[in-house]
């Protein structure tokens, strides 16, 4: 079978692969093939601009030529890095020879002459362990964080129009002192804001350093060359990414485990809120609108699912265990390394695709929501013993004797607690004329707090 949509053995590229799209630019098989070669030109570029014999800085044009190799790169480039690995039988190595074969074909003679500078002094690692944080971090600043982003925004839209509708919590799965629906959905872009604000000022670590990180090639060849500060420079001024110093062969990946909490998290939240849509949905505060044509139930024709919640949930779940073993895994290698991380690192990209599908799904859930006021009244005012808080408090705040416990016999397993209940208790109570009044002014619509004030 060709591959294609149908015949794809993930699903992230199969059944969601339209959906997915936009991340195939920053962590496919492709993606990684041109983001390496990125690295390996724009090494090649700072290693010229050095002037260590027999290098010089190099041309404008010269430069523009290295740069098209990744800025123009083709299917038909990434297919060819294949082709040579196919014979070489490592990735990086194909890397470096199709770089060569471009710039014997430029007709570019300094770069013709001095192409042995292509991976000088390098092991693959330091191209893997710069091309993978920087495909991460551009991936998630132009896909991951505009989305997550615009559900926050979805989020602070429906806190504040639904901030005055009262509506009963519940805590332990039972009636509980009443809350609003807007705060309650505040709770959820709060909660997600504050991780997006720390993921976005994560560094993104990369090692640079030689084959066992000590920079032994280069500064064998060059002894008196400021290797460590060029080192710096190449990948914090041009990649923009923190280089980690010491390391071994590979980067700790004690950096990049921090991130991929930090998505852990987002994604709990997010399941969190699906989770909770879901009841709501099931209580029938929220309706749903429909799409004319769709079906719920393939046998029952009244159905409308919350399937955009339930997608939301399992991918965001799919993220996280592959996030979870990666953080896990990564930050271990034996001595100076292992290959572990080689096979594991092209997984990331799965990661961090359920959980952009899953944003996905959760954004378009968020949009069918239709909020239904009556029902949240109803359920409200069938609930007058919530009330029994507020009451044994001002009695509290009285000095009244035991008021937690004959509010505790009113109240607690008894289903006809209604305002009228309340009122003879209240009328009962040997309390002043003007607390009866107070208390007989209570009603779980007002008993909402400071929700409101957000």
């Amino acid at each position: 079978m060709e591959l294609n949509s149908l015949t794809a053995i993930s699903p992230l590229d199969g059944r969601y692969r339209a959906k997915l799209a936009p991340l195939g630019h920053f962590f496919s098989e492709y993606a990684l093939i041109r983001y390496r070669i990125r690295i390996e030109v724009e090494y090649l570029i700072d290693l010229f601009d050095q002037g260590v014999k027999p290098l010089s800085p190099l041309s404008d044009a010269e430069r523009a030529f290295l740069r098209s190799l990744y800025e123009e790169f083709s299917e038909a480039d990434a297919a060819r890095v294949k082709e040579i690995e196919r014979t070489t039988n490592h990735d990086v190595k194909a890397i470096e020879y199709i770089i060569k074969e471009k710039i014997d074909a430029s007709g570019h003679d300094k770069l013709i002459q001095l192409k042995e500078f292509v991976h000088f002094g390098l092991t693959s690692q330091d191209i893997n362990n710069t091309a993978t944080p920087l495909m991460m971090k551009e991936g998630i600043e132009e896909q991951y964080l505009p989305r997550i982003r615009e559900i926050i925004a979805e989020l602070d839209t429906f806190a504040a129009e639904w901030l005055n509708i009262p509506m009963l919590a519940r805590t332990h799965g039972q009636p509980a002192s009443p809350t609003t629906l807007g705060k309650e959905i505040a709770v959820f872009a709060a909660r997600l804001r504050r991780q997006v604000n720390e993921l976005a000022e994560l560094p993104y670590p990369a090692k640079f350093g030689g084959a066992t990180g000590n920079l032994n090639a280069h500064y064998i060849a060059y002894p008196t060359h400021d290797w460590q500060g060029f080192a710096k420079s190449f990948v914090e001024g041009t990649l923009g990414l923190e280089r980690t110093y010491p390391t071994t062969q590979i980067e700790h990946y004690d950096g990049l485990a921090r991130i991929f909490d930090c998505l852990k998290r987002i994604n709990s939240i997010l399941i969190d809120l699906c989770q909770d849509v879901w009841i709501y949905i099931s209580q029938e505060y929220f309706r749903q609108k429909v799409k004319a044509g769709e079906v719920g139930s393939s046998a029952m024709p009244h159905k409308v699912n919350p399937i955009d919640f339930e997608n939301g949930e399992g991918n965001c779940g799919l993220s996280t265990a592959l996030l979870e073993f990666l953080s896990r895994k990564l930050p271990v290698s034996r001595l100076q390394r292992d290959l572990t991380d080689s096979t594991i690192l092209r997984n990331v990209g799965a990661a961090v695709g359920y959980a952009y599908l899953a944003q996905g799904s959760i954004l378009k859930g968020l949009g069918k929501l239709l909020v239904n006021e009556n029902a949240i009244a109803r359920d409200l005012n069938a609930n007058w013993a919530v009330l029994a808080e507020a009451i044994q408090t001002i009695l509290r705040r009285e000095g009244f004797a035991n008021p937690y416990e004959m509010l505790r016999d009113l109240t607690r397993g008894n289903a006809s607690v209604t305002a009228e209940s309340l009122a003879a208790f209240v009328d009962n109570l040997e309390v002043s004329d003007a607390i009866k009044a107070e208390l007989k002014a209570l009603s779980p619509q007002q008993y909402v707090g400071s929700a409101t004030q957000l």
